[in-house]
C-alpha cells in the first residue's frame, strides 16, 4: 500500500491474479488496475519523489516503473533475490525487504544497492521483515506471519517500537469471513502524509 497525492494505491500478489491499482480510500472500490504476468507474484509499492510508481515482484527479481495515472508500466529493474517490501525515503532513497532481517537502501534511479543494513530489537526477532513504509521519522515493517509492526529507526537499524496489530486482524477477519471473502495475514500498511494516521 501507498498513498500519494491523497490516493491509494496497492500492490496485489497471487500468481494469475497479481496487480497494480489505485483504490477507493473509504471504499475500497478498485478504481483502475494493471496486472501482471499470469507468472509473476507482486509484491512492495512505493512511488518515487518523481511520481513514479515501483512494484516489486516475489521471486522473479524485477522491480517494476509505473505512471501514477494511467498504471501504464514505463520500464523495469532487475535485482538479485526475492523482492517483499518498498518504500521511499525523505531524500528519495528506496528501502527495500527480502524476508530476512534486512534493509537494503537502493538508488531510485537505477536500483543499485546503496548500502545493506541488518536490523535489531532487543527482546524479539526480526526475521520476516515484509511491508514498509517511511513516515518522515521511522520507517515501520510488517512481519510476514505475524501481528507484528515494527517501528524502526534507520540511522542504527534498531527496533524502538512495536504496535500489536492482533485485535485489528480479529476485527478485518471476523467481517471479511461474514463477506465470504476470508483473510491470510496482517500485511500493509500506508502512511497518510501530513497526519499521525496509517
Amino acid at each position: 500500500l501507498v498513498v500519494a497525492e491523497g490516493r491509494l494505491f496497492e500492490s496485489t500478489g497471487r500468481e494469475g491474479a497479481s496487480t497494480v491499482r489505485e483504490v477507493d480510500p473509504g471504499t475500497g472500490q478498485v478504481l483502475d488496475e494493471a496486472p501482471l504476468a499470469p507468472d509473476e507474484f507482486g509484491e512492495g509499492l512505493t512511488v518515487t519523489d518523481d511520481g513514479r510508481l515501483v512494484q516489486l515482484t516475489w521471486t522473479e527479481g524485477i522491480a517494476y516503473e509505473g505512471d501514477l495515472d494511467s498504471l501504464e508500466r514505463l520500464g523495469d529493474f532487475r535485482y538479485e533475490g526475492e523482492g517483499w517490501g518498498l518504500s521511499t525515503l525523505d531524500d528519495g532513497t528506496l528501502v527495500m525487504t527480502d524476508g530476512s532481517d534486512a534493509l537494503t537502501l537502493r538508488d531510485p534511479e537505477d536500483f543499485s544497492v546503496l548500502e545493506s543494513r541488518l536490523v535489531q530489537r532487543v527482546g524479539g526477532d526480526v526475521d520476516q521483515l515484509n511491508e514498509l513504509e517511511w513516515d518522515g521519522e521511522a520507517l515501520w515493517a510488517n512481519r510476514y506471519q505475524t501481528d507484528e509492526l515494527l517501528r524502526i529507526d534507520l540511522e542504527c537499524a534498531t527496533v524502538t517500537g512495536v504496535a500489536d496489530l492482533a485485535a485489528l486482524r480479529e476485527d478485518a477477519a471476523a467481517v471479511a469471513l461474514e463477506a465470504g471473502t476470508p483473510i491470510d495475514v496482517t500485511n500493509g500498511i500506508a502512511h497518510l502524509p501530513g497526519t499521525d494516521r496509517y
